[in-house]
């Protein structure tokens, strides 16, 4: 498909109006639903990536800079800061486990499952300004909504090429999708929030090379940080283009080459991408294009009854769209981890699970599972290849001691994804398990309840204080 780059289409006015326009009384109860669903998967990979490294680190140096008392940065040691370093502190913790959910494509041009990651930017922009004025749970929801749903159509419409050549959209586009629930929450007017999205465009940043690495948590932080200070400046006066994402100088141009306008230009919430093509549920804290291949492999463990010392050799053959991605080989600690197939399967052969305990370094770095890494062989394969980038394809070979060869194609209806989705039990096991660090058990029940019924809130500074419950609060 071709880029567009007709300087006559006016992408910045549909999405401007949408953002004004959108009203939670008219979203279809469908959308309401699933963004509860959302809101509960995304504040449990706040709660759980509140415990990374780079999230502890992120608070030690926000505490620094001090500031007026506006809303609260979750997880332990919860303390209340200026809005806009709230959401880049839970912005990072909501992407720190790469547990967070990701958005579908429409077409086969873009690569499955490498179009943004949709929750964290909108929510952690959401929590921070709706806390600061006091929104309900019903403006909450909008906001929330409103982000989401702008986030996934530039995430859609922007050539493929933007990720291509190494922009990681979570921080690029997600900038857009946290300005545009700051803004509706602010009550901005439709100039400001024009300025608003052309201080956005400047701010948004991210590339793929600090995949693997405390920078990539960040970059989804910054963007929901980008979302509130776009906001704040624009509401205050600063100025910007006002047609930020066109022109031959604009975002879609200079970040991708150009768009496919059919993707956005009267799509914007017609219908809404939450619900169709949908999103996926992580049901494990890496990158998604693993996940396949990982219940393939525990298939395998589960109907042979396989032990780790049976195991032999283990063969994974796939296409481009999951080797270049999911870079790292032998991994060397958590992080890498994340985006290395080798643990991933070896994860699965030692444990038969690999959920947050598992990506630690004190696992990653273990014997047991840094000699089956070494059993492991990543092989791109060509049939595979050939058959596209719009599903997640991958074959699972295991070889044991004894001779026998197991094989494993990966179910392209994937757990987590709409043709099977997580259920309730599902997303409160999730929740419970990304927040049982951080939260008791009673404060985990109260949140889930309060999450689910959150569009009956007078305010939101009721779930906030919950999800802060088990902690003192450091002002």
């Amino acid at each position: 498909m071709e880029a567009n780059t007709n300087s006559e289409i006016k992408v910045t006015e549909e999405i401007l109006d949408f953002i004004l326009q959108a009203d939670i009384q008219h979203f279809p109860q469908q959308v309401i639903q699933q963004g509860k669903h959302c809101l509960l998967d995304g504040m449990g990979v706040i709660l759980s990536g509140s415990t990374a490294a780079c999230s502890v680190i992120l608070r030690d140096f926000i505490k620094s800079l001090r500031g007026v008392s506006e809303a609260t940065v979750l997880g332990r040691g919860a303390m209340r800061v200026p809005a806009s370093l709230a959401a880049l502190a839970n912005g990072t913790s909501g992407h720190a486990m790469d547990f967070d959910d990701t958005q579908l494509s429409t077409s086969p041009d873009r690569i499955f499952g490498l179009l943004t990651h949709p929750t964290i930017p909108p929510l952690a922009a959401s929590l921070a300004v709706g806390e600061r004025t006091r929104a309900s749970g019903l403006e909450f929801l909008e906001a929330f909504l409103t982000g989401f749903e702008v986030e996934c159509k530039i995430a859609e419409a922007i050539d493929p090429s933007h990720y291509a050549k190494g922009f990681h959209t979570s921080g690029t586009i997600g900038t857009f999708g946290a300005t545009a629930s700051a803004a509706k929450l602010m009550g901005l007017e439709k100039a400001q929030v024009a300025k608003a999205l052309g201080i956005a465009a400047s701010l948004a940043s991210g590339i793929r090379v600090n995949f693997g690495t405390m920078t990539k948590p960040l970059h989804v932080g910054r963007a929901a940080e980008n979302g509130v200070v776009a906001s704040d400046l624009a509401s205050r006066g600063f100025s910007a283009d006002m047609q930020a994402l066109d022109g031959p100088w604009g975002f879609f141009q200079v970040f991708g080459g150009g768009y496919a306008p059919e993707k956005i230009v009267g799509c914007l919430g017609n219908p809404h991408t939450i619900v169709d093509p949908g999103i996926s549920v992580k049901p494990y804290p890496c990158g998604v294009l693993g996940h396949p291949s990982m219940d393939a492999m525990l298939k395998l463990m589960l109907e042979h009854n396989l032990r780790p010392e049976q195991i032999q050799a283990i063969r994974l053959k796939a296409g481009s769209n999951l080797i270049k991605p999911l870079r790292y080989g032998k991994a060397k600690n958590a992080l890498e981890a994340k985006f290395s197939l080798p643990f991933m399967l070896s994860s699965i052969a030692v444990r038969r699970r690999a959920g947050v305990k598992e990506f630690t370094d004190e696992f990653v770095q273990s014997q047991p599972v840094q000699r089956m890494m070494d059993k492991v062989e990543i092989v791109f394969d060509p049939e595979i290849e050939a058959k596209g980038f719009d599903k997640i394809r991958s074959v699972v070979e295991v070889r044991l001691q004894d001779g026998q060869c197991l094989v494993q194609a990966a179910d392209e209806k994937y757990r987590g994804g709409p043709e099977r989705p997580f259920t309730s039990i599902d997303l409160h096991q999730k929740f419970e398990e990304c927040a049982e660090s951080v939260l008791q058990a009673d404060d985990m029940r109260r949140a889930i309840a309060l999450i689910e019924s959150v569009d009956q809130l007078a305010s939101i500074e009721e779930l906030v204080e919950v999800l802060a419950a088990s902690n003192d609060f450091d002002c």
